[in-house]
């Protein structure tokens, strides 16, 4: 049986901490950002945990 190889798109877009959260940009950033308040949009920026519902399946596309 080949090694299990990890989801490499995922390894590029979340990042998993000394104590085992992922944590990953949020959504809603990308475009249409001039109908967007600014308020909304400064609030989106930086990085914070997954929903304990997407954990699971992160980490089996990361192998661990």
């Amino acid at each position: 049986m080949p090694k299990m190889k990890s989801h490499t798109g995922t390894g590029k877009r979340v990042k998993v901490t000394g104590t085992g959260k992922i944590v990953a940009q949020q959504a809603g950033l990308r475009h249409k950002l001039e109908k967007k308040p600014s308020t909304h949009t400064r609030r989106l920026t930086g990085t914070v945990e997954l929903a304990k519902a997407d954990v699971k399946r992160i980490k089996k596309l990361l192998g661990r």
